[in-house]
């Protein structure tokens, strides 16, 4: 497994409370540590939805939804375990087995209807992880765009870079 010190990319998290979105950064470590991304998720308060969206190296997307009984995760790459431990860390909570090295499919895996209740029905969000010419960015911002967030994950993105 490769070490993923300063990866590029961005980690937030999206709340809904009272009908209105807001998108906030989350700690550099969410990057690289499942379990710090779920710890800062879940130390967010709110009456409404929370979830994280994380895009690491141009490479592949991890949605991440704390919930009372554990978390819904959707890796947008399974191929990504291979190469990053962030990934290799959401097959493990999944208990799923990573690819073998020399298969090029790339499928996602975990929770498709993470986002069901907000609008993106998980079939619209497997086309979307399913495009991978596409960079992670790109497909995190179709699903912003369906789920009606756009406006202000646009704005977040403008800050961050």
């Amino acid at each position: 497994m490769a070490q993923q010190d300063g990866l590029a990319g961005f980690a937030l998290a999206v709340v809904r409370e009272d009908g209105k979105w807001r998108c906030s950064a989350l700690d550099a470590g969410a990057l690289s540590e499942l379990d710090a991304a779920i710890t800062e998720l879940r130390k967010i308060r709110s009456q409404g939805a929370v979830f994280g969206m994380l895009a690491v190296d141009d490479e592949f997307f991890v949605l991440l939804r704390p919930g009372p009984g554990g978390v819904s995760v959707l890796l947008s790459d399974a191929a990504a375990a291979l190469d990053y431990d962030i990934a290799a860390d959401v097959l493990d909570l999944l208990r799923v087995d990573p690819p073998d090295e020399d298969d090029e499919t790339v499928w996602p895996e975990g929770d498709l209807d993470i986002l069901a209740d907000l609008g993106m029905p998980g079939g619209e969000l497997q086309v979307i992880a399913d495009e991978v010419e596409l960079y992670p960015d790109e497909q995190l911002q179709m699903i912003a765009q369906r789920c009606g967030f756009a406006e202000v994950f646009g704005e977040f993105l403008d800050q961050t870079q």
